[in-house]
């Protein structure tokens, strides 16, 4: 939110990655503080984003559910701020872990999909390693190699450097 009030920038809306509680919790902050708007997330996390049991909110000890968010498609198009953002579905971290790429500026908001040298973790309920490295190979790979991929933790990477370099590809 500090980072929103420097840069002056005006929220339109909330695209979720996936529906786990470190990507959720701020979601009723952000509401309040920059007023209504559309939040995102895939048709199959929904399910998710509506259950603390499920989120895994409840475990750590704060439970939350949203109820409010539209369910996105595969290959659905966002018209957002000027930009085309496609929901690429990569199953995998969950069962509705998606990826939203703007070919315009070549970038891709990648979420616990994609990182840096390695892919999202699999250990938790509804996650599948096999089902995730299929999805990043036929659905990340195929894009442009220049493109920056924006994680939802560690740095920034491209899709030519984890062509080269992930360990898991």
């Amino acid at each position: 939110m500090n980072y929103i009030k420097a840069e002056e920038i005006k929220l339109k809306a909330v695209l979720l990655t996936h529906a786990h509680f470190d990507h959720i919790m701020g979601i009723d902050d952000v509401l309040n503080k920059y007023g209504k708007m559309p939040v995102y997330v895939h048709e199959a996390d929904k399910p998710m984003l509506e259950d603390p049991q499920q989120n895994m909110t409840m475990s750590c000890g704060f439970p939350y559910a949203y109820k409010g968010a539209q369910a996105v498609q595969d290959g659905q198009v966002l018209s957002l701020i000027g930009y085309e953002f496609k929901v690429l579905h990569t199953p995998g971290h969950t069962p509705g872990g998606c990826c939203y790429y703007i070919a315009s500026e070549h970038v891709l908001i990648s979420g616990d999909t994609l990182f840096q040298q390695s892919i999202g973790r699999t250990d938790f309920p509804g996650g599948s390693m096999s089902d995730l490295v299929r999805a990043v190979k036929e659905k990340l790979m195929i894009l442009p190699e220049d493109t920056v991929v924006y994680p939802g933790h560690m740095g920034t990477t491209t899709i030519a450097d984890e062509k080269r370099m992930n360990p898991f590809l």
